[in-house]
């Protein structure tokens, strides 16, 4: 659902109203995100393209309060992260918001299960319940008899799907991918995009991936494109469709 959507009922995983990113100031200033504003609602799978030094990573970070506005609000889950502590910053990020990035950052000393389970453990879950909601989800994403290991005895490709899992375990109010296929080969990215799209139809997990990466776009069912820290295009498309305006050169 697009910007222009109405409804008393909308709640979005994300809203962004005229937010900015600026770093220094007057003639050398660089606006990393220029007055963006969009809305991403419960349940889409959407890609932020567009050219290196376009804005994706940081808008990334103002989403998932990993840096301030300059100006603007962008709320998550209903909630204004700008207005945030960094304590409650901390705590919505550990509760309400995954994030996938592309060196996977699982720790080498913890097993798969236990890389998985982290997150759970930080909030408290009892530790059955947790290996229980682990094991179930492994097994539904091909990772049964894997969970004991650690990541140097995983591929590449299967320590991204624990990544996975350690995002959407607890069912956050969305998920933040950057560029999770950059390390990965065809077969491994597209085994990874099946169990992201299997996990956002069946438990409509909100994905938000930046990505430079065609097979993402491809999968996408909507695309924001930005140059120069703006929104230059939004549109909804049917997965497997890629736009030609998507890989598009600046001033094209």
């Amino acid at each position: 659902m697009t910007p222009s959507a109405e409804g008393s009922a909308r709640n979005p995983a994300v809203e962004a109203r005229g937010l900015w990113k600026t770093y220094g100031e007057g003639a050398t200033a660089v606006h990393a995100v220029h007055d963006v504003s969009l809305a991403i609602e419960r349940g889409e799978f959407v890609a932020l393209c567009g050219p290196s030094g376009s804005g994706k990573t940081t808008l990334v970070n103002l989403i998932g309060g990993l840096t301030d506005p300059t100006r603007g609000v962008v709320e998550v889950d209903g909630d204004d992260v700008g207005a945030m502590s960094e304590r409650a910053r901390a705590q919505l990020r550990l509760e309400r918001i995954g994030f996938v990035f592309q060196a996977f950052n699982l720790l080498p000393v913890l097993t798969a299960l236990e890389n998985a389970e982290f997150p759970l453990m930080l909030r408290g879950v009892e530790r059955e319940e947790r290996r229980k909601e682990v094991l179930e989800l492994f097994e539904h994403i091909g990772l049964g008899g894997l969970e004991d290991r650690r990541p140097g005895a995983l591929s590449g490709g299967q320590q991204q799907r624990v990544a996975v899992a350690r995002a959407v375990l607890g069912a956050p109010a969305l998920v933040l991918a950057d560029e999770p296929t950059a390390n990965l080969d065809t077969a491994a990215s597209d085994a990874l995009l099946d169990v992201m799209e299997l996990l956002n139809q069946e438990r409509q997990v909100t994905f938000i991936f930046c990505t430079h990466d065609p097979r993402v776009m491809r999968r996408a069912r909507r695309i924001i494109r930005l140059v120069d820290g703006h929104v230059e295009r939004d549109a909804e498309k049917e997965p497997g469709d890629l736009p030609s305006w998507v890989l598009e050169p600046v001033g094209a």
